[in-house]
């Protein structure tokens, strides 16, 4: 029977998660959860899955659990539950929240499915050093860096010759240039294909969260940013592709239904029933579109290339001041063409550590999250 922990289980992908283990009751054995602030969620997720361990913020959350259930061990920190030996931890946490945790997994999990994507921007060296010395393994729950994992099953990195990394394009893609100056926060909220957290939701609608995502590439596949070219598609059957030295193009195609990466995750490298909400009919899609990005509408994109590029420290400059920027803008005390220029700034005045430590990384995150919100 597969072990399974899941940090972040009361949100989507944590959900979802849930969702499939329940189907799969004889296979895949819930060993600890963890949660940010939703108890209420997290206790009927205790009571149906019998977990182990349990971790969850706050004092006061900890100590009614300790009530509930007062045979459950409640640990007072998401890096002590990642430090639980399982067969696979998922780690759904959003933010850079989950570095400390991802790192402490890979130590101890033969497999991590990571869908933080903090963790592979800003310490990309220090996990795969870890996965190096430990034997560890990071399978994505993305489904543009799921979709290329499973492209490149058997072929080797020498012989790509591009990474195509799709993207929606998000709400704005067809808005001209003057009318980003009229985007509201109600507007940047309604993405026309996935249903997700409401910071991934304004990352998309930038296409940070393909910058992000884009840096993600280079992190798991040891791919060169020449050969990730970011491709426009609206209507996300195709999850990306990746073109080989000998002509060929491989491409990943399904709904838009994240059930397929999680499962693809925790089944890895097996492959194995799922049941969806609707089955993929390729007939029902007709034509599909391809486009360039527009980098002039859509400059965190640029951004996103030039820190990658740089590398070292930038990449965690770049992440965590889009983080303090949206959070910002979800407050509505700045504009939505702010959240760019403030990263921008940020990427300007910031000095480069080439191989920055556990501790310089979240310095630096600490330090841009003061600078920015004291200037805002």
């Amino acid at each position: 029977m597969k072990q399974i922990t899941i940090i972040g289980s009361t949100g989507s992908i944590g959900t979802q998660s849930l969702e499939i283990i329940r189907s799969r009751r004889e296979e895949v054995r819930v060993i600890a959860l963890s949660a940010g602030k939703n108890i209420e969620l997290l206790i009927d997720q205790i009571k149906e899955f019998q977990p182990k361990y349990v971790s969850i913020l706050g004092k006061d959350h900890r100590r009614t659990l300790r009530e509930i259930f007062p045979e459950l061990e409640i640990l007072d920190s998401i890096e002590e539950l990642a430090e639980i030996s399982v067969d696979i931890l998922i780690s759904a946490i959003v933010g850079i929240a989950g570095l400390r945790a991802n790192l402490a997994a890979l130590k101890h999990s033969r497999r991590v499915a990571i869908a933080n994507k903090e963790t592979l921007v800003c310490a990309p060296h220090l996990v795969r050093e870890t996965c190096k010395k430990y034997g560890s393994e990071i399978i994505p729950i993305d489904s543009e860096h799921a979709a290329i994992h499973q492209c490149l099953s058997n072929y080797t990195k020498e012989e790509v010759s591009k990474i195509l990394l799709t993207s929606s394009g998000g709400p704005f893609r067809t808005l001209s240039q003057k009318e980003f100056q009229e985007i509201k926060l109600e507007d940047a909220l309604k993405h026309p294909k996935w249903n997700m957290g409401k910071k991934i939701t304004i990352d998309s609608s930038t296409l940070m969260n393909k910058g992000l995502e884009l840096i993600e590439v280079n992190s798991l596949f040891n791919i060169d940013y020449d050969k990730i070219q970011v491709v426009i598609h609206p209507e996300s059957i195709v999850h990306s592709a990746v073109s080989f030295i000998d002509g060929n193009t491989i491409a990943q195609l399904s709904n838009p239904d994240m059930m397929v990466p999680i499962q693809y995750a925790i089944d890895y490298p097996e492959k194995k029933n799922i049941k969806l909400k609707k089955d993929f009919d390729i007939f029902e899609h007709g034509i599909l579109e391809f486009h360039k990005p527009d980098f002039d509408k859509f400059p965190a994109l640029r951004l996103a290339y030039q820190a990658g590029r740089q590398g070292g420290s930038l990449t965690t400059t770049l992440n965590s001041a889009n983080e303090v920027a949206v959070e910002l803008f979800l407050q509505e005390r700045i504009h939505y063409l702010d959240i760019v220029k403030i990263i921008e700034k940020e990427l300007e005045s910031s000095e480069m550590i080439d191989n920055p430590s556990l501790e310089e990384i979240l310095s630096i995150d600490n330090k841009i999250r003061d600078s920015i919100k004291l200037s805002s």
